[in-house]
């Protein structure tokens, strides 16, 4: 009887076309090597939902908000836009790939020191028209201060010629200060120098929000990795 019962206990686990039927988990995480080549396909295809193509429509945004907030300041207004660095002026997707999406502190910091980051089209388009429009462009970046040098040769090197700030995080910074705390903090020095941030631009959101706030944020797609 015990042997009848485990013949149909088998068959039972077939279908009627001889195929086994796999019991699956309708809730498990996609794979992370299935994603990670989702990622490499989303960088380099040129269809309209793919990377570039994105990157390209958020700075027509950004341009458009820049040119309205222009047209519309009052006479002698002191007019600013606020722009991250990695992954929103500069690409690390050198480093990126070569690390598989994994964060090495020691490979990032040898593409600082290399300046192996490349502008990103878009990024340096808006940058132009800041400058055609007489904007004053200031960088705020969770890089160290002690990346400076290498940071401005790089920027320059990518076409970024000329800007008003470039802020980088003391290497003395509170150990607990998020990132949006201290991006919010230099934000707050350059408003109260005198000038108004018409524009933000950065791939995280904690780039854009917390107080002082522009008068329009753009944020710009990063699926690559997440700083909260």
């Amino acid at each position: 009887m015990k042997r009848w019962i485990a013949v149909l206990v088998v068959l039972c686990c077939w279908r009627a076309n001889g195929q086994q039927s796999i019991v699956t988990l309708p809730d498990e995480p996609a794979n992370l090597d299935s994603v990670k080549q989702q990622l490499k396909n989303y960088h380099s295809c040129q269809e309209a939902n793919c990377y570039v193509p994105q990157l390209e429509r958020e700075a027509d945004k950004a341009i458009q908000f820049l040119k309205t907030s222009v047209a519309t300041a009052k006479p002698g207004a002191r007019l600013a836009i606020v722009l991250d660095i990695d992954e929103t002026d500069l690409s690390n997707w050198a480093v990126e790939a070569h690390d598989d999406f994994g964060y090495i502190p020691n490979d990032s910091n040898w593409c600082v020191a290399l300046r192996c980051a490349k502008a990103i089209p878009s990024t340096l388009r808006l940058f132009r028209e800041a400058e055609a429009a007489k904007v004053a462009v200031f960088f705020i970046t969770g890089r160290p201060e002690g990346q400076r040098a290498d940071t401005e040769a790089n920027l320059k090197a990518e076409g970024y010629d000329h800007w008003e700030g470039l802020y980088l995080r003391p290497e003395d910074h509170p150990k607990d200060q998020t990132v949006s705390q201290y991006k919010s903090g230099d934000r707050g020095r350059i408003v109260a120098s005198g000038y108004t941030i018409i524009l933000n631009v950065g791939d995280q959101m904690s780039d854009l929000v917390g107080d002082p706030q522009a008068e329009h944020s753009v944020k710009l797609p990063n699926p690559f990795y997440f700083i909260p």
